[in-house]
């Protein structure tokens, strides 16, 4: 992992943006790096804007704020309009063009992945979020699938076990869509 990274995630409300940012918050502290995680909520629970940023350094943090991302997880259209034209300029984009139909600019590290077809092949169209968690950690020099898929497991509590295997696969799927 570099000596600093920050992604911003952003979607709307019910896509899963806020549990990718505290997996890749949780995942980045149990790696030993200094983290911070920064949730934006629209008016709305679901179907309002969903922002977070996450930052990753070998030092202190001083600020959550993410001016000009160094990635960012793109879930629909309004979020690459906001955020697109924000990337820093070797910065990578992971975008579902599930819900992305138009406006990516070429002359930008792009990594497109029909998220949504991809998590209702695995039978469950909410996993779209790990879908796209696994595009990005395939895509960036972040963090590590392995460590992420152990986060994610030791979080869950035991009844809900399942669906942290269905999570996983969901990752996987992801990050293998670019093999």
């Amino acid at each position: 992992m570099l000596p600093y990274y920050n992604v911003v995630i952003s979607g709307v409300g019910g896509q899963g943006v806020m549990f990718i940012g505290q997996l890749l918050a949780q995942a980045g502290m149990e790696s030993g790096k200094q983290v911070t995680y920064f949730p934006v909520y629209g008016a709305e629970m679901r179907g309002g804007v969903a922002i977070c940023t996450v930052v990753f350094s070998d030092k202190v943090v001083g600020s959550p704020v993410v001016k000009s991302p160094l990635a960012t997880i793109i879930m629909n259209q309004s979020s690459l309009d906001r955020f697109q034209k924000a990337l820093h300029k070797n910065g990578v984009q992971i975008i579902n063009s599930s819900l992305v139909k138009e406006g990516v600019d070429d002359n930008l590290s792009s990594y497109v992945i029909p998220a949504n077809g991809v998590a209702e092949k695995l039978g469950n169209g909410k996993f779209v979020n790990m879908v796209m968690l696994g595009a990005f950690l395939k895509n960036t020099d972040c963090l590590s699938l392995d460590l992420i898929k152990d986060t994610l497991i030791r979080s869950v509590p035991k009844e809900k076990e399942k669906i942290a295997f269905e999570n996983v696969k969901a990752l996987e799927a992801g990050y293998n869509f670019f093999s």
